[in-house]
């Protein structure tokens, strides 16, 4: 039998010790937290958005950054699958808007505890307070670790230690070290799946307002580079929700080249609407407000918390009478509507980031087995490799099956 390490306990360490015991394996776990599974904890709002039941072209296509390295992964391991192993296990899921699929309990201490129970029933080992200072490696051959409390010797190792964000959950980037140590390269590090802080002060009016189908737009010095339909969301110091955080990627890159260009992001608060068809918009709420001041008659089209803000981006009296507003003044609060702007400053840091872009060399992993192609018996798992997605559940989902390929093939 087999002895196979897996340093790290998260998303894709718990599944890849799964597989390698099913496939006959003796298996520890080694957490450096006090509990397994603390990333998952914080996933979708505390939900678990455990994976989307899309296609598997679409999870790819999902996965921005290296999608087409998880094919073999995604049809080893499909979605399908980790929903019927939570099921199998007792833990009963749904299918929400946009194919994300959560517990039905909404509760993501369900699936940890449902991914426990399965591991005890394999009699898998899990040591926790345990961190992995080191790989062992001989003759090219990963043979083991080294921890604060010990070493401990195997036949295969699994990295599967996360990224670098959230380092509270215990994603601190150590498994990068363990890679370059083994002789990996690894990719530049960046925040991806991030909320942005923005220049404009005034953003501190808006804090806490979430927007719904609004479309959101990166211009590097007033270009588009990216755009997103749906949710966003302000807060004390930018932008965060679903749209924004999508974005993040790009906006991290167009940072990242160093070019010094200006960053900005527009927001298209009616996206339905042509300028033609939502100046007729506007002009029948004039009609219908006529003797009001402007302040008080934009609360049928915006939040009420926008619409100061609107008026005064729109260089316009707020306690000017409705039907005293010029066709130049409307005008500007057309443009307003369709071209809210802000400055992006920054990304916030890498460690708030939900996932890490960058990691271990895809070119250095055999994308069918995840065993390193640098050192034999060494493989890797889950968001340490250099893969990110969007937002929906797909980064879990390729974690679970880079975690499926790597225990079944390490236990081989």
């Amino acid at each position: 039998m087999k002895h196979v390490i897996i340093v790290g306990g998260g998303a894709a360490g718990l599944m890849a010790a799964v597989s390698a015991a099913q496939h006959g394996a003796k298996v520890t776990v080694l957490e450096k937290m006090k509990e397994v599974g603390r990333k998952i904890l914080i996933t979708g709002k505390g939900r678990c958005n455990i994976t989307n039941s899309c296609d598997i072209p679409e999870l790819v296509k999902n996965m921005t950054g290296n999608g087409s390295f998880l094919y073999s992964a995604f049809n080893a391991f499909t979605n399908q699958d980790i929903i019927d192993f939570l099921n199998q296990a007792g833990l009963p899921t749904k299918v929400e808007r946009g194919g994300r699929v959560f517990p039905v309990s909404d509760k993501a201490r369900d699936v940890v505890k449902t991914f426990v129970k399965e591991m005890d029933k394999l009699n898998i080992a899990v040591k926790v307070n345990d961190p992995v200072k080191n790989l062992i490696i001989k003759n090219g051959q990963a043979v083991g670790v080294a921890t604060m409390n010990g070493e401990y010797q195997a036949d295969a190792v699994i990295i599967a230690t996360g990224g670098a964000s959230y380092p509270g959950t215990g994603s601190s980037g150590d498994g990068y070290r363990f890679a370059r140590d083994a002789g990996h390269t690894v990719t530049p590090i960046k925040p991806s799946l991030v909320p942005l802080e923005v220049e404009e002060e005034w953003i501190t009016e808006l804090q806490g307002l979430s927007l719904k189908n609004v479309t959101a737009t990166v211009l590097s010095e007033g270009k588009k580079a990216a755009d997103e339909f749906g949710e966003m969301l302000f807060t004390h110091y930018g932008l965060s929700g679903p749209i924004i955080l999508s974005l993040s990627k790009k906006v991290a890159e167009l940072f990242a080249t160093g070019s010094g260009k200006e960053v900005s992001l527009e927001i298209n608060l009616k996206p339905a609407l042509t300028a033609e068809v939502l100046d007729k918009r506007l002009q029948r709420d004039f009609a219908k407000f006529a003797r009001k001041q402007l302040k008080n008659s934009l609360h049928e089209l915006l939040p009420s918390k926008l619409i100061p803000v609107v008026i005064d981006l729109s260089f316009i009296d707020p306690d000017k009478f409705v039907h005293q507003i010029t066709k130049e003044e409307r005008a500007r609060l057309l443009d307003v509507l369709q071209h809210l702007t802000f400055t992006i400053s920054k990304t916030r840091s890498v460690s708030e980031a939900i996932v890490t872009a960058g990691g271990v060399n895809i070119k250095e992993i055999d994308a069918r087995t995840m065993e390193s192609k640098v050192i034999e018996a060494l493989f890797f798992a889950g968001e340490v490799i250099d893969i990110d997605g969007y937002t929906g559940g797909f980064n879990l989902q390729a974690a679970f099956s880079t975690g499926y390929l790597a225990g079944k093939y390490a236990a081989m």
